[in-house]
């Protein structure tokens, strides 16, 4: 028994944030942001009207009903996110909960950018495994509350937004269109070239202090030129790593979807893999870098526009903190 991606969902804030309403809350400018991230507005969530888990609960209907099928067929979550909306539990019990699912196991994994591949590998094995025949696989983050949009935070704050896809994964006999193979990968050396140290749960005590927040214990640390170096290896390493696996050539990827961290990688991975701008999927100059949801927004609005078609060989690539970096690729 193999997978297959049978539904496709997303949602994004009605909230957009262009690069102008940024400057209104730091020194920056289009061109800034543009120039160096490809980034023209992103979406932020409106409290009170969404959450972590209703985006996700949106996304998930979506991707069912595309599926042609009722919540109720659903057997297992597997959901991926960096920003849920309790410390515990995860927000994925919060979407179990609205989706009305209750009793089915739930997996919460927080892999940062690579948590939507990480989360379809999860189901992949599953399903191959005979244990679960439809499993529904989400990525979804808020992070326009936690970072800073002053100048001192502008280098991160422009880059990130919210919003939250969906995929149904579920099991076919089909040896041909399906999830041909998952690779993950981490490398812990580097986990502190990209993270945010507060709050953490090895502290003398449970309160955020006057010092933690002095000493910018809760902003983001980006070491960026070291992520750009890691990423544009990594991202590489893990494609060539589905291909030969599945004795495949770049040439013959239909569309590579790779998670929405910056145009400027996405551009060098494609140029070091020597794809066509047509074999690549960008929309980061829409919703900014969505981490966990980034990969399934993309593709589903890939598949929207007609850009994933039934016997396209798509790959789908990731490379974020931890450092993680994982990849996926798909007969549709």
């Amino acid at each position: 028994m193999y997978s297959k991606i049978t539904g496709l969902g997303y949602y994004v804030p009605d909230n957009v944030v262009t690069n102008h309403d940024l400057t209104q809350l730091m020194e920056t400018s289009d061109e800034w942001i543009r120039e160096r991230t490809g980034i023209g507005e992103r979406r932020f969530f409106t409290y009170g009207k969404e959450t972590n888990a209703s985006m996700a609960t949106a996304a998930s209907r979506q991707a069912i009903e595309r599926a042609g099928l009722q919540p109720s067929d659903i057997e297992m979550i597997v959901y991926a996110t960096i920003t849920p909306d309790y410390f515990f539990p995860g927000s994925g019990f919060l979407m179990q909960r609205e989706l009305d699912l209750i009793g089915i196991p739930v997996i919460d994994i927080r892999e940062q950018c690579s948590g939507f591949v990480y989360a379809l590998s999860i189901a992949d094995q599953y399903i191959k495994s005979g244990a679960y025949k439809t499993i529904l696989v989400v990525g979804a983050e808020i992070q326009s509350t936690w970072t800073d949009k002053s100048t001192k935070g502008r280098n991160v704050a422009v880059i990130f937004g919210d919003g939250a896809g969906a995929a149904v994964v579920q099991a076919t006999p089909d040896p041909t269109h399906r999830v041909l193979s998952t690779h993950l990968h981490a490398d812990g050396r580097f986990a502190e070239d990209l993270y945010i140290k507060e709050p953490g749960s090895s502290r003398p005590t449970r309160a955020a202090t006057h010092e933690m927040i002095d000493e910018g214990g809760f902003d983001v640390v980006m070491n960026g030129n070291a992520v750009f170096k890691h990423a544009v290896v990594r991202f590489a390493e893990a494609i060539n790593e589905a291909l030969q696996a599945n004795g495949c050539q770049s040439s013959d990827i239909s569309l590579l979807v790779p998670h929405q961290a910056n145009i400027r990688i996405s551009e060098f991975v494609r140029q070091q893999m020597g794809l066509r701008e047509d074999q690549v999927y960008n929309n980061i100059h829409k919703f900014g870098n969505t981490t966990a949801a980034s990969i399934p927004i993309a593709l589903c609005e890939a598949w929207e526009e007609g850009r994933v078609k039934e016997g396209d060989l798509v790959c789908l690539a990731a490379f974020g903190s931890g450092f993680t970096w994982a990849s996926a690729l798909i007969r549709w």
